[in-house]
């Protein structure tokens, strides 16, 4: 057993990952700094306890996923990554540093947040298929799903620590240093990327530029029922399911009635089964659709237990099983269809996969929080319930008609 570590955490042996890694970790612990703060703001010190302005929030950060799709998939398939990467982190940092500055003097308002939510979400969106894809060149296609597993632990070692620093953060000096301190951990990941070792990096297939890119990305993936069934459950999850600040906010507030600080560590709680997710799957290697099917169901079964938590520290074990489980199943989807796809085609693809991920959170949060609001927030974590369930009916519809397919 003593070699399965050094097996599953391969990917560190490589110097530019090691360095890439080092400054998300940073920027991560920020960016988790910063949502916690957000979310608190807009829930205690802006509305009173409106869980659908959080789904308003929520939906202006995420609707650029879609609104922008036709060149997002297109910019991380033809551009310099490196340099895309640079000019999407800056301008998030420089957007954590205007919320940040409009809520230590005091001028915040609720449509300030709503405008930088947006621009956030448009920087995100060009950011978010590129960081994807940027991996293969830190590693190559070999080392990948190890290096996709290490990503997601980085960032959920961040959400470990971050939302119980944000809590404190808030308690302490109040939610516009968090925004501050989000600001700052930008320089890490900026840093890493100017000292990369570039002659070290694998250097992907570049599309040709020309035009129809997008439709041809859809062309693609229309042609690839593997591809559409992973999409329509990433839909139903991220919709509905990807909906964690609305979830945790409102159990926190309105049925707990904790303060910053016990808001703050439930997220930290949550991942804790994300992290233990992360080495399992570092463990057992590629994954497999069976993978995305047991994962969608334990989403549903994890949102379940939740919403019938009698108790702060039973939501808190609920949670765990929650981010296990999407861990797993976000982890998978990641994975599969990278290395399905063929390489001048991944950056529309992860596009694509990015955009109905989260995308449909306009749609979903905004849903959600008005469940929340109207029947309360355990009745909202049941529409989570069911956008897990859904998701496992498409996998095992989707096994279904693949074994029913004659051989080539």
């Amino acid at each position: 057993m003593s070699g399965a570590p050094a097996r599953a955490f391969r990917s560190l042996r490589r110097h530019n990952y090691r360095l890439w890694a080092a400054g998300a970790l940073v920027s991560n612990l920020g960016t988790w700094v910063q949502r916690t703060a957000q979310d608190w703001l807009v829930l205690t010190i802006l509305t009173h306890k409106s869980a659908s302005a959080v789904g308003v929030v929520m939906a202006l950060q995420f609707a650029p996923q879609l609104l922008l799709l036709p060149w997002t998939g297109s910019a991380a398939d033809h551009s310099d990554q490196r340099r895309l990467l640079m000019l999407t982190q800056g301008a998030q940092g420089v957007l954590a540093l205007a919320l940040g500055l409009l809520t230590v003097t005091g001028a915040v308002q609720l449509w300030h947040v709503y405008v930088l939510a947006f621009l956030l979400g448009c920087a995100a969106a060009f950011d978010s298929p590129v960081r994807q894809v940027f991996v293969s060149q830190l590693v190559g296609d070999e080392d990948l799903p190890d290096a996709v597993v290490l990503n997601s632990m980085t960032f959920n070692l961040a959400s470990l620590a971050g939302p119980a620093a944000g809590g404190l953060m808030i308690a302490a000096v109040g939610t516009g240093w968090a925004f501050l301190l989000n600001a700052a951990s930008f320089l890490a990941v900026l840093a890493s990327l100017f000292f990369l070792r570039k002659h070290e990096l694998h250097p992907s297939t570049r599309a040709p530029r020309k035009r129809g890119s997008f439709r041809e990305g859809l062309r693609y993936v229309a042609g690839r029922p593997d591809l559409i069934a992973i999409l329509a459950m990433l839909f139903l999850i991220g919709t509905f399911g990807l909906n964690f600040p609305i979830f945790i906010s409102t159990m926190a507030v309105r049925v707990f009635h904790v303060d910053a600080r016990g808001f703050g560590a439930l997220s930290s709680v949550m991942a804790v089964g994300t992290i233990a997710a992360g080495l399992i799957g570092a463990r057992r290697g590629r994954p497999t659709q069976l993978t995305l099917l047991w994962g969608a169901t334990l989403v549903g079964v994890g949102f379940v237990l939740a919403a019938l938590a009698p108790t702060y520290w039973a939501f808190g074990a609920a949670l765990v099983v929650v981010g296990g489980a999407y861990m797993t199943f976000i982890n998978g989807t990641n994975a599969l269809m990278q290395l399905s796809t063929e390489p001048a085609m991944r950056g529309r693809v992860m596009a694509l996969r990015v955009a109905l991920a989260l995308g449909g959170t306009p749609i979903g949060a905004p849903i959600v929080g008005w469940v929340a609001d109207r029947f309360g927030p355990r009745w909202a974590l049941g529409v989570g319930a069911a956008s897990g369930f859904a998701a496992a009916a498409v996998a095992i519809h989707a096994r279904v008609n693949q074994r029913r397919e004659p051989p080539a």
